[in-house]
């Protein structure tokens, strides 16, 4: 696509990413690489870029622009993965990979010229022309984008991901082979809980005890006791935990995107989980955070105007896509006893690899959604129907 010279190129003010985050990080990596003509200011509210994270996907999850922009900071890729339940264990021979952040900061500062970010820059406030920093510097913008995380989200339906990893590193290998992304085969006292296991090397493995759960409300330290105890019975003793991740990821049961896109505000554009780009099931958001940033670097007009509306558009069609994910988020939560909840997820896992990529790529068919459906629900009956009938909110 052509570039239609304008402001953006011609005056002395820059593009203005708010957040370096990975929505933020990535669609200032994707314009520096593809338009390093452009004038670009990336500003992160702390003192590195991601922050303390760990972002994975499947490779059936991203199409060939968007792995060519992650691949640099891919910090390891495995051809398979496991999922363990009471009544089904499963290899899956679709490839995993994993982004943590540290390498993603050294991308970033890597890539990007040091006058086009700045660190430890927190945003009191956007406007379609300007930043106002919380020290009260402001910045003046030929356009802003904002990508500082999620907000305020009123009238959605929500449930929520949320989960405590821990990094061990232990002083023998601890013969994990294969990313194991669900073991259910643990208590299931607080609804659907799993623990999340991520071999980075020989001797060093991620640990996360993870809650699909109907509260926000994260006990860091009883789940962080809950990973030291699930390796110590798998005869595990870690001699040092060298990283700890926390997050709560929103499981989205009903509601319009339109609610993170306040009309009467200045017109700035949103990117990741801020303007509503994230699974509804998983609440992950790289893949979409990834075709945003080679969307973005492809656009010909980069105004405010024209990216808020751009980018708001594609939140709202991507919603009505994958409406059907809020229905089975519904059943999960609406339909089955907080114990039960698992069978959900285990009886999905009956499905082709082929659908389960799918599922987890947000591109469901209408053929899958038949499957996913088909068959004696694991839930009662009466109340899957409830639940995915259940009018939208």
């Amino acid at each position: 696509m052509a570039f239609r010279p304008g402001p953006l190129v011609n005056g002395p003010k820059p593009l203005v990413i708010v957040g370096g985050g990975l929505a933020g990080s990535l669609a200032a990596l994707a314009l520096t690489e593809r338009r390093p003509e452009l004038p670009l200011l990336l500003l992160e509210a702390g003192e590195r870029f991601g922050g303390t994270h760990v972002w994975s996907f499947f490779d059936t999850d991203l199409g060939e622009p968007e792995r060519g922009l992650i691949a640099p900071m891919v910090t390891r890729r495995w051809s398979d993965h496991e999922v363990r339940f009471p009544a089904r264990e499963r290899v899956l021979a679709l490839g995993y990979n994993s982004v943590r952040s540290a390498d993603l900061d050294a991308r970033v500062r890597a890539a990007l010229p040091s006058d086009r970010y700045r660190l430890g820059a927190a945003a009191a406030s956007v406007g379609e022309d300007h930043v106002i920093l919380k020290g009260g510097e402001r910045i003046e913008a030929a356009a802003v984008i904002d990508a500082r995380g999620p907000g305020p989200m009123p009238g959605l339906d929500l449930a929520w991901q949320k989960f405590v990893g821990r990094t061990y590193r232990f002083d023998r290998p601890h013969g994990v082979e294969r990313p194991v992304i669900m073991d259910a085969c643990v208590d299931q006292d607080s609804g659907y809980r799993f623990v999340y296991s991520l071999p980075f090397g020989e001797e060093t493995l991620m640990v996360e005890d993870t809650y699909y759960s109907t509260s926000p409300v994260l006990d860091v330290p009883m789940l962080g006791c809950r990973t030291d105890s699930y390796a110590r019975a798998r005869g595990l003793a870690p001699a040092a935990v060298i990283e700890e991740e926390t997050g709560v990821l929103p499981v989205l049961l009903g509601g319009e995107c339109a609610s993170l896109w306040p009309g009467e505000e200045a017109p700035v554009a949103r990117l990741g989980l801020r303007g509503g780009f994230f699974h509804p099931t998983t609440g992950y958001s790289l893949a979409d955070a990834a075709r945003n940033a080679i969307l973005l670097a492809g656009l010909s007009e980069l105004g405010s105007r024209r990216l808020h509306d751009f980018f708001r558009a594609r939140a709202e069609g991507l919603w009505k896509e994958r409406r059907f994910y809020q229905r089975l988020n519904r059943m999960l939560f609406r339909a089955a006893d907080p114990p039960q909840r698992y069978r959900v997820l285990e009886h999905f896992y009956r499905l082709p690899e082929a659908v389960v990529g799918r599922f987890y790529a947000g591109r469901t068919t209408a053929l899958d959604k038949v499957r996913i459906l088909s068959g004696r629900p694991p839930v009662p009956l009466g109340r899957a129907l409830r639940a995915l009938r259940e009018q939208r909110r």
